[in-house]
């Protein structure tokens, strides 16, 4: 269920939840406004309002507006790395982890929700603290991808993590590029077309001690 669901879920006035339901609640109705808004529009007015709660009830769970911002940004970072990480573990045959990797991108920006709008075009990433979460999902998803190149290249750490780099850019660019043509292109297509062109790239690179490219 995504955080958007969960408030439609527990969203009428004046009923009383346990701390967690309320603080999903919560959570989703800010998500709802940020995506929307932009973090500097947003009020807490509005959210309180999207939520169904009156001001006292949300500041009881987050005491200002960058609290909220910042609860939403490691909820949705670590789910797209988590995605990452489990479309690597997916299969041992790397051109279909290359394909499981793209898609995951792909699967992250379509998400009904927008949360990547949050993540990957925030208002507010001169905030320290917004930043660091950006970056940190970027490189854990490129370092998830470094281990399995460096693992099956026997290419330095620094060579894999700009491999691994290339490739997690290429995929969080396109997708994004592809949601905002409206999806001119069906998903399944654009996620071929984006893994023929990495795959031509990385299978290049032969496997540890072989003279051939890796399949």
């Amino acid at each position: 269920m995504t955080a958007i669901e969960q408030t439609e879920a527990v969203r009428p006035r004046g009923t009383r939840l346990p701390r967690r339901a309320r603080r999903n609640q919560l959570l989703g109705a800010a998500q709802e406004v940020f995506v929307a808004q932009g973090y500097h529009a947003a009020a807490m007015d509005d959210i309180a309002e999207r939520a169904g709660v009156s001001k006292p009830v949300l500041y009881q769970h987050f005491p200002g507006k960058l609290d909220l911002y910042l609860a939403l940004l490691d909820q949705h970072c670590e789910s797209l790395i988590q995605s990452v990480r489990n479309a690597l573990a997916s299969t041992t045959d790397n051109k279909q982890r290359v394909r499981a990797t793209m898609d995951a991108y792909f699967a992250y920006v379509e998400d009904d929700g927008g949360a990547f709008r949050l993540v990957f075009e925030s208002d507010l990433t001169n905030e320290p603290a917004v930043r660091e979460r950006v970056d940190k999902v970027t490189n854990e998803c490129a370092e998830a991808i470094c281990d399995v190149i460096a693992e099956d290249t026997g290419l330095s750490r620094a060579e894999s993590m700009l491999l691994a780099s290339g490739l997690g850019g290429l995929a969080q660019v396109v997708a994004r590029s592809w949601l905002h043509s409206d999806r001119s292109v069906p998903r399944d297509q654009a996620v071929q077309l984006l893994t023929s062109l990495a795959w031509r790239g990385i299978a290049g690179f032969p496997l540890h001690g072989l003279d051939q490219p890796h399949h």
